[in-house]
């Protein structure tokens, strides 16, 4: 941060908080948005994670049908609280689709296969349902959480009236084997996806890189970033293999273009710039095979995981510096992810999106 803008915004900041103490050591907080099977202490055995089967649960005109599949070993080897929901989400019908200007069209997902990692809660499960309401024709969640995945398809599945089917996939995305088995499961059954939201990650915050874990450091660069190279790899494999042309979300941050303050996150700042740089590589290889790869970067958004009083004191100074004075809601990336995946967007590729209600202008 340049020293001008940092002398901005704290002139700013300080004309709109009241000093706390707080602010001086603030906690240290560590901030999962779905991808750990669990919250264990970490051990140096932690960053390689094999499943031996992915189960699957499938709901479908009101019926769940449950089975697994059995991961494959490949020769290669590499290294909650609920936000308020709408009562129901109303699919886009084809009678409401035919009925549209030709341009209204283009920004539906009228009829795609929409795969969202992270999509068990927070802003991943609000985003399926926006794609829901734009005319997919089936969501299917890949998240490590068994229990919170399961239920979470399923309500998703009664919030449509039970019109649409909605399938989650217990999926970690460090396991690549997994994601392999899984992502051909889709295809067998749908069809290569049409749409990949990518929406599975982690954040450290406020531990300063002198003291930052190893262990911890190696662990969000292989959710945030190998996992994002990894789902992204099996479902642009199967819409090449195919020839079917595809959209590719992947959700940063604007912590990948910026250093945020007041809180010390190198690690997640750095995996995020990964992510950035890895949608514009892709999108740039890929555009041969008419896959485009686009990025979105939410500023601070007011999720139920940020909703924990160790950040509260930062939540005010968060604030005080976006000019919208605001964080984001749950359901503010929802039109970006639709846009991005629909044929709107379709001379767009490699593109980072920053949706940060003005963060970022100072």
């Amino acid at each position: 941060m340049s020293v001008s803008r940092f002398v901005a915004r704290a002139a700013r900041a300080s004309t709109r908080i009241t000093p706390v103490s707080s602010f001086t050591k603030p906690a240290v907080v560590s901030i999962a948005r779905s991808f750990s099977s669990n919250n264990n202490k970490l051990s140096n055995a932690d960053p390689l994670v094999v499943a031996t089967e992915v189960p699957i649960s499938s709901y479908e005109g009101g019926k769940v049908q449950r089975n697994t599949i059995a991961v494959t070993e490949v020769e290669q080897a590499h290294e909650v609280a609920v936000e308020e929901v709408p009562e129901k989400v109303v699919p886009l019908t084809r009678a409401l689709y035919n009925q549209m200007p030709p341009h209204m069209q283009k920004m539906t997902l009228m009829d795609k296969v929409v795969v969202v990692t992270g999509g068990a809660r927070g802003l991943g499960n609000f985003m399926a349902r926006a794609c829901v309401e734009a005319g997919a024709k089936a969501i299917i969640i890949f998240d490590a959480n068994q229990e919170l995945g399961d239920s979470s398809a399923h309500h998703l599945h009664q919030l449509t009236d039970n019109k649409i089917p909605i399938e989650f996939l217990q999926v970690d995305v460090r396991d690549e084997n997994a994601i392999n088995d899984a992502v051909k499961a889709v295809v067998d059954r749908h069809g290569a996806p049409d749409v990949l939201i990518n929406s599975a990650g982690i954040a450290d915050s406020n531990i300063p890189a002198e003291t930052y874990d190893t262990v911890m450091f190696r662990r969000l660069i292989d959710i945030n970033l190998t996992g994002s190279f990894l789902v992204s790899q099996a479902i642009g494999k199967s819409m090449i293999a195919a020839n079917k042309p595809g959209s590719i979300v992947l959700v940063a941050s604007m912590s990948g273009s910026i250093v945020n303050y007041p809180q010390e996150q190198s690690c997640y700042n750095a995996s995020k710039a990964g992510v950035i740089q890895l949608g514009k590589s892709l999108g740039a290889e890929w555009a041969k095979y008419n896959i485009r790869v686009n990025c979105i970067s939410p500023g601070y958004m007011d999720t139920a995981l940020n909703n924990v009083p160790a950040l509260d004191a930062q939540k005010v100074i968060w604030k005080s510096l976006t000019p919208q004075n605001r964080l984001g809601a749950v359901d503010d990336l929802n039109g970006l992810a639709v846009f991005l995946g629909s044929d709107a967007s379709a001379f767009m590729t490699g593109s980072n999106v920053i949706i940060d209600g003005g963060y970022t202008l100072y």
